[in-house]
């Protein structure tokens, strides 16, 4: 039986397609996950088994780089020797720089690697990856930041979402009720901004509008400010900080306000909720606009960037999506169109096909 390992870790971005990757794969290959501290905390420890990895980032603090770089290279050592004594056959990486010891250690063994890019724009690991990678496994042909002479190690299968996301009971309202449900996801990085501004516009809604907020928040201090901003306000709202079950009650909620990492955006687009992306401004190489830009083509999405945000013009736009309720129908049956052939059955045949491929 063949021996895979699959390497994640940093932001949930990378973390929660690495777990779709496991269960689609565990009931016919010998599968383990390796991540690193920060990527752990999106793992269910119940559920998933996974070894820890610690690699320096390497540019987090030029005054350490020359101790980091002697990390990294520990860190290169560490992974050929666990990847020899585990005899893996394959492995394959979400990208992330925490991927990149175990990669380089699996060229140096001939073990056949496979990169997965959830994103529109390719990683920086991914693609300086690419050139060892046996396939990409991703969700666009036309992948940014790919070379036409490496386009043909491009294998497609659609947006792989966690495999309780398929069980979910999709949205299936196109107008809405009087009590406007929105749910506020502000992602793993920027999430002050969303704690900060939006707040400020729920708020400001609520005056007009009846609201009730499902949110995400940075921390347990902002949690405290939000709670009692909005129960000052008398705004019905339920405040988080990480729900792997989010989505089990966010299915019944009309619209998001969200940043535009892949699997966020991916699991709202599967479950027929749509949203309006402000991408995280400083995301490397811009790939959360690209992320977005692809549903706003699709007609399924609204998109606007942070920088052109002020009070009034984010509070026009919000209540224009209220009021011109067949554009939020229209939305909502593209993100159904896109989403169609989207089964669980399907990508697991496509990414245990890829496997068994000599």
């Amino acid at each position: 039986m063949k021996k895979i390992l699959i390497v994640t870790g940093g932001s949930g971005g990378h973390v929660i397609p690495s777990l779709g990757i496991y269960d689609a794969l565990k009931d016919n290959f010998e599968v383990q996950i390796s991540t690193d501290l920060r990527g752990s905390k999106f793992i269910n420890n119940d559920n998933y088994h996974y070894s820890l990895i610690d690699v320096p980032n390497l540019f987090s603090n030029l005054l350490l780089l020359p101790f980091n770089l002697v990390k990294f290279c520990i860190s290169i050592i560490k992974s050929y020797k666990y990847l020899k004594f585990n005899n893996f056959n394959i492995l394959i990486s979400t990208g992330g720089y925490m991927s990149l010891p175990l990669c380089l250690a699996s060229n140096l063994l001939n073990i056949k690697i496979y990169i997965f890019e959830p994103n529109l724009v390719l990683g920086r690991t991914n693609k300086f990856m690419l050139n060892f990678a046996k396939k990409i496994i991703c969700y666009e042909k036309n992948l940014k930041g790919i070379s036409e002479k490496l386009s043909n190690k491009i294998y497609l299968i659609k947006p792989l979402l966690r495999k309780e996301i398929y069980k979910y009971q999709k949205n299936e309202k196109t107008t809405f009720a009087e009590k406007k449900k929105i749910l506020i996801i502000g992602g793993s990085q920027g999430a002050k901004f969303f704690d900060e501004f939006i707040t400020k516009i729920i708020i400001k809604l609520s005056k007009i509008e009846k609201i009730q907020v499902l949110q995400q928040v940075i921390n347990l201090n902002s949690k405290e400010n939000i709670k009692e901003f909005y129960q000052k306000n008398h705004i019905e709202h339920e405040l988080f900080q990480f729900d792997d079950k989010l989505l089990m009650k966010a299915v019944n909620y009309d619209l998001a306000i969200t940043r535009s990492g892949a699997s966020t955006i991916s699991e709202l687009a599967y479950l027929n909720i749509p949203f309006v992306a402000i991408p995280y401004p400083y995301a490397k190489d811009n790939h959360q606009y690209y992320n977005a830009e692809f549903y706003k083509k699709n007609k399924s999405c609204w998109l606007i960037m942070q920088k052109d945000i002020d009070e009034n013009n984010f509070t026009d736009l919000m209540t224009k999506i209220f009021q011109n309720q067949n554009e939020y129908a229209v939305k909502k049956n593209n993100l159904i169109k896109l989403n169609k052939e989207n089964t669980w059955e399907k990508n697991k045949f496509k990414l245990i096909e890829l496997i068994n491929e000599n």
